[in-house]
């Protein structure tokens, strides 16, 4: 058992952390939906930007020195046709992005703050025409437009905060109540907090990538045979709730929404002359 000189102590520590965990959330709430993403949705995002640039440029640049680039000329020429021409249509000034095809036989594509896009080899079997590319590029560039992983990072920093509370006003730190409490506390935020945002992210990056790719001259109806192909390609997935991300099903229901409106920006970028000559190697 402590004793009252141990924990006088303490005491000091104990200010300071209690002090910085009230602050992170008293922050938090004080700026809850100060923000608002490109849709209009509330959001907080309290990371700077410059560090969030920083930290995918770093991310970026630590990947191209431990993962394979596809030495396929062609076919790099064309994933940077079609990433080229979304980043030609956002709002300018949109700053540089640079692309890199990894060499990777899994369906999967990123983007970073920063301007940063991955594309794997792998999602050509799945994305199988320039419009079903763009869909997948253009969900990617939607997720940094959108101020995702900036969200996402100041949502993880709100739970730690809630953690670190939990340590504090623990009567028996360590103990088997103390932990069981700290697990439960994890847990609920991460399917509480953490997912449901993270099906936010995806729904939102679907939209924006949809309109993107239909102002730079691509069908925005291929987002809807891009998601069609993935549930004939994949082999089952988490159910919805616990997962990342949307169903299949709810996911070509979201991006069918709407599209009238996303077939009018269509129209429009062709009749100004905007349509990608992308060649698929």
């Amino acid at each position: 058992m402590p004793s009252n000189t141990n924990r006088d102590a303490t005491r000091p520590r104990h200010r300071r952390a209690l002090l910085t965990a009230l602050g992170v959330i008293a922050a938090l709430s004080t700026l809850q939906g100060c923000d608002e993403s490109p849709t209009g949705r509330k959001q907080l995002a309290l990371v700077p930007e410059a560090q969030m640039t920083a930290l995918g440029e770093q991310s970026f640049e630590r990947l191209l020195q431990t993962e394979p680039l596809s030495r396929d000329p062609a076919l790099r020429r064309y994933v940077g046709c079609v990433a080229q021409a979304l980043v030609d249509a956002l709002p300018q000034p949109h700053g540089e992005w640079s692309v890199a095809v990894l060499d990777d036989p899994t369906p999967n594509a990123f983007a970073l703050p920063g301007g940063k896009i991955g594309v794997h080899a792998g999602m050509l079997a799945v994305a199988r025409t320039p419009d079903q590319l763009a869909a997948v590029i253009g969900h990617e560039i939607g997720h940094v437009l959108a101020n995702h992983a900036n969200e996402r990072l100041t949502q993880e920093l709100a739970v730690q905060g809630g953690l670190m509370l939990v340590d504090l006003f623990a009567e028996e730190p360590g103990g088997a109540a103390h932990e069981a409490f700290r697990k439960a506390l994890g847990l609920g935020a991460q399917y509480g907090l953490l997912l449901p945002y993270s099906r936010t992210h995806e729904r939102e990056a679907d939209r924006i990538g949809r309109d993107l790719m239909a102002q730079a001259g691509f069908d925005p109806r291929a987002s809807v045979q891009l998601w069609q192909n993935m549930a004939a390609a994949g082999d089952g997935q988490p159910p919805a709730f616990l997962s990342t991300h949307p169903s299949h099903d709810k996911r070509m229901q979201a991006l069918a929404a709407e599209m009238e409106q996303a077939t009018a920006l269509y129209t429009e970028a062709l009749a100004s002359g905007r349509k990608p000559r992308c060649t698929p190697p």
